[in-house]
């Protein structure tokens, strides 16, 4: 019989082994459970025929050969990836809506003896329930905000602080950029879906009474938008402002960033856009330094020029509280490890 989650919190205490995703990869590729495995029982190509045959033929005959081939398919997962489970393994099972892939999978687990159960209404219920938490309520937990210009190593110290046991949300980790024109990474970011899951995950594991310190970003991350429970508890969050010289910053963000500030040809089309904002004449100032290899000129200028007048008008406009202000003189990491421990007691104090 088919469980019904009728919360986050429950589906994330489901108390099964293993969960397994048996749709097909690319439905898998945009977005899963956290966690789940992929063993689908009808691959891309199998299940675009199958959806053929049922719209253009007959429903009859789709679910015959969908049949077959989900059977065929959950025989190979069982001789190969399931073939080192004990009987006592107990697997959740789950596909789009709940129905014949995840129910003939399971069915066929069970035939074995394994405990397995499958998700009433499928991904589509787990999504259903993603989007109520990140959409229609608040959230529940404290947050903190990690502020300052860009350079100012917010995102190491947020790693610092989660190595101390702060409660940290990583919202660039989980996005799979860093959060500016430049900070794509080889990783390509995930999908819209794909990082609701990976946060409402992370969420799932921080304890609510507690602060929760989270990097002060935009909107949006890269692609991915943060979705509007998130936004708007991230506004009204107090902050920490971090600050450090302009040298220090510069220093700092020609070693992160060393890896798009050695490609002068995607350095260059990257800033490019930016002609309708700051001019030709600022934009044109970059190129030179970046045809003449000047790593840390070009990033001075970029922060002097644009990221810094950006940050200030961004944070006029959100108007949030100042908690408190740390200041870096060097952005090392012995200087990183001072930082992430003046703000660990600001936020224990905050905390009470």
């Amino acid at each position: 019989m088919p469980i019904a989650f009728t919360t986050l919190a429950d589906l994330f205490a489901h108390g099964f082994d293993t969960v397994i995703d048996v749709r097909s990869p690319a439905e898998y590729a945009e977005d899963h459970l956290p966690g789940a495995i992929s063993l689908p029982v009808l691959d891309n190509e199998e299940r675009a025929r199958v959806g053929t045959i049922y719209k253009q033929q007959s429903p009859f005959l789709a679910r015959k050969l969908g049949a077959a081939l989900v059977f065929r398919n959950a025989a190979h997962h069982i001789e190969t990836a399931l073939q080192g489970y004990a009987g006592g393994w107990r697997p959740l099972v789950y596909c789009w809506r709940g129905g014949q892939r995840s129910g003939s999978f399971s069915w066929m687990l069970g035939q074995i003896g394994w405990r397995a159960d499958s998700i009433q209404g499928g991904y589509q219920t787990y999504r259903r329930l993603v989007y109520r938490a990140l959409y229609d309520a608040e959230l529940p937990h404290r947050l903190i905000l990690l502020d300052g210009y860009t350079g100012t190593a917010k995102t190491d110290v947020l790693h610092r602080l989660s190595g101390r046991g702060v409660q940290v949300l990583d919202l660039e980790g989980l996005a799979a950029h860093r959060g500016s024109l430049l900070g794509e990474m080889e990783t390509p970011q995930p999908s819209q879906k794909g990082f609701e899951s990976a946060l409402v995950g992370a969420l799932m594991a921080l304890d609510p009474a507690r602060p929760v310190v989270v990097e002060a970003e935009s909107s949006k991350i890269g692609a991915r938008i943060l979705p509007p429970a998130l936004w708007a508890a991230m506004k009204r969050a107090p902050r920490i402002e971090v600050s450090a010289p302009l040298s220090a910053r510069a220093a700092y963000l020609v070693a992160a960033y060393d890896d798009i500030l050695s490609d002068g040809a995607r350095l260059t089309d990257r800033l490019d856009p930016l002609r309708a904002h700051r001019g030709h004449a600022v934009v044109d100032g970059w190129a030179a330094l970046i045809a003449a290899g000047d790593k840390a000129g070009v990033t001075r200028a970029l922060m002097d020029q644009h990221y810094d007048p950006s940050y200030d008008k961004s944070r006029r406009a959100i108007g949030a509280e100042v908690l408190a202000r740390v200041q870096a003189g060097r952005l090392d990491a012995a200087g990183i490890d001072r930082l992430a421990a003046e703000v660990e007691q600001i936020v224990e104090t905050w905390a009470g």
